[in-house]
């Protein structure tokens, strides 16, 4: 486990329109974290390689990396929603939101070691700016939903949740959506159920 002097010397590289080698490092922590609870993703390179072409062609995608030293230990990808999936852009439409002014967090990862101190603040601190950039009110970030009985649920796990809330992002059942995958033990994928917690920009912790 790294010790608080080597997390404080982690390094954060930002990157705009020229993501290249980077984004295998996020489908890599993406493999390798989204399969764990609550996501449970059976994922693939194919998969992955689909998913983050969204970042590499998106007008206004951003991407940011934690490194240790040259190892990529974390990822935050952020991009307009008006680029995402058809499902993640209709509930805000339906709400009367422009998806076009809203900016949209894909997701925030750190290795598990580099989990609990501080690091995925930092990541969002850096994403969130390019709302700012973009002149976007509102930053979203959407969560899979799971019960609380939930059998593959490990002892001690703790839902994001409070760490969103507390940096801002209100919860917005109305937004509620799927989004399908494969999840482990599943022999086809099926809807997943999402909701989103959204942020005004000026009301948290966004720049």
């Amino acid at each position: 486990m790294p010790t608080a002097d080597q997390t404080r010397s982690l390094t954060f590289d930002v990157l705009q329109d020229d993501f290249g080698p980077a984004l295998d490092e996020v489908a890599r922590l993406r493999l390798e974290l989204f399969r764990e609870f609550p996501y449970l993703y059976e994922g693939t390179a194919e998969s992955e390689a689909e998913y983050l072409r969204t970042y590499a062609l998106a007008p206004g995608a951003l991407l940011v990396l934690a490194r240790d030293g040259e190892r990529v230990v974390g990822a935050c990808t952020a991009v307009p929603l008006e680029h995402e999936v058809e499902e993640l852009q209709a509930p805000f439409r339906a709400a009367g939101l422009d998806p076009a002014q809203v900016l949209y967090i894909g997701e925030a990862l750190l290795e598990t070691e580099y989990q609990s101190r501080g690091l995925g603040g930092e990541l969002l601190d850096r994403a969130e700016a390019q709302a700012a950039a973009l002149n976007l009110p509102l930053i979203a970030a959407a969560m899979v939903q799971r019960p609380a009985d939930h059998p593959l649920m490990p002892a001690g796990w703790r839902s994001p949740r409070k760490f969103v809330e507390r940096r801002g992002y209100v919860m917005r059942p109305e937004l509620d959506t799927t989004l399908t995958w494969q999840e482990v033990g599943e022999a086809q994928p099926s809807p997943k159920p999402m909701r989103f917690w959204v942020l005004e920009r000026g009301r948290g912790s966004a720049v």
